[in-house]
């Protein structure tokens, strides 16, 4: 109890440092290089709303997202991811685990891709050159330790490499999770810190900064129905993410004779909703071989939502199956009237084979 003590005080320390260092930042977009590192590793994780921490089971990619869901059931477990992202582009996460039962320790590798296809290189008149090639590159290994049968402690170290034409920029980041799971009131939660790092090698010796992000999770399985329902909080590292645009604040107008007053809304109300992603899943069949998922992330659905328009921005949704020693997933989100990005992953344990 010590040392699990003395765990969760640092973790608490360190969650109170950071969250004032960007208390005054706006939007989440367009500041920070390697932003592909924040895209969700896998189809699961994409139908339940781009984020999931609080999941402890046998897969693999929960533990690119939090690396305190490493655990022994995940020993053996292979996982290829690839989605079809926006404007053609392409992107991907392939990884592995095993567990070492001599030191209770369960480790991961994982690479992750991102290519952007051939873009047209011009003059200043508008005439093909040749092309420009884009893609980025992430290595993670990370392992986690069972501290007691309810609490586990994870950390990754992640190594990036990013290429656009003749530039190119490399970034060492960490992320630390911590994660509580009550099996007996099917309940968990669970801490991350993503992201952490610097870049080794600038684009052009300019120095920019990694999509770091605290994450805060809690996930509960209900008693008589198969589903769990899970609410994430991301971003707390940097309260405000709301966008003020200007072309949205009306001003008083004359209405017959009177002054009426047109408002988007509570801004503070919807500056903290866009810290949350709402996920849930039913688990069916036996060895609940059959999953559905559905999520809602926020700030998804007020970024990318168009005004006047209806449109799906902001929710997921999918399917998962296990077929024979296969788990297949199929993950479908939409972020704009323009479409969404289909995700696809095939998953099986190599100690079914061997």
């Amino acid at each position: 109890m010590y040392g699990i003590r003395h765990t969760l005080f640092f973790l608490v320390v360190l969650l109170g440092g950071l969250l004032p260092l960007q208390l005054g930042a706006q939007v989440t977009g367009g500041r920070h290089v390697f932003q592909f590192l924040t895209l969700p590793p896998s189809a699961r994780i994409t139908a339940l709303g781009g984020a999931q921490i609080t999941v402890r089971d046998d897969d693999v990619a929960f533990a690119a997202t939090n690396p305190a869901a490493l655990n022994a059931s995940m020993d053996g477990q292979l996982a290829f991811n690839h989605n079809f992202f926006l404007a053609d582009i392409q992107h991907g996460y392939a990884s592995f685990a095993t567990h070492l039962p001599k030191i209770n320790f369960t480790v991961h590798g994982g690479l992750q891709y991102m290519k952007y296809g051939d873009i047209p290189q011009t003059d200043e008149f508008g005439n093909i050159q040749g092309q420009v090639k884009a893609a980025e590159t992430a290595f993670t290994l990370g392992g986690a330790r069972q501290l007691t049968p309810r609490l586990s402690l994870g950390l990754n170290l992640r190594f990036g490499v990013s290429t656009l034409d003749v530039y190119q920029a490399s970034a060492l980041a960490a992320d630390a999770g911590i994660l509580y799971a009550d099996t007996a009131r099917r309940f968990s939660a669970a801490l991350v810190l993503r992201n952490y790092g610097a870049m080794l090698a600038r684009y052009n010796g300019l120095r920019e900064d990694l999509p770091s992000d605290i994450q805060l999770g809690f996930s509960k399985r209900l008693r008589y129905l198969p589903f769990r329902l899970s609410v994430i909080l991301h971003h707390l590292n940097q309260w405000k993410i709301r966008y003020d645009d200007p072309a949205l604040q009306q001003a008083d107008v004359l209405l017959f004779g009177s002054d009426q007053s047109t408002s988007d809304g509570n801004p503070g109300l919807d500056n903290f909703f866009r810290h949350f992603i709402f996920n849930g899943e039913f688990l069916l069949g036996r060895n609940e071989s059959f999953r559905i998922r559905l999520g809602y992330n926020h700030l998804r659905k007020k970024e990318l939502s168009v005004r006047n328009y209806r449109s799906l921005a902001g929710f997921s949704g999918g399917i998962g199956i296990k077929v024979r020693r296969f788990r297949i997933d199929v993950g479908y989100a939409s972020y704009h009237l323009a479409g969404g990005v289909v995700h696809f992953g095939v998953g099986t344990n190599l100690k079914d084979f061997f």
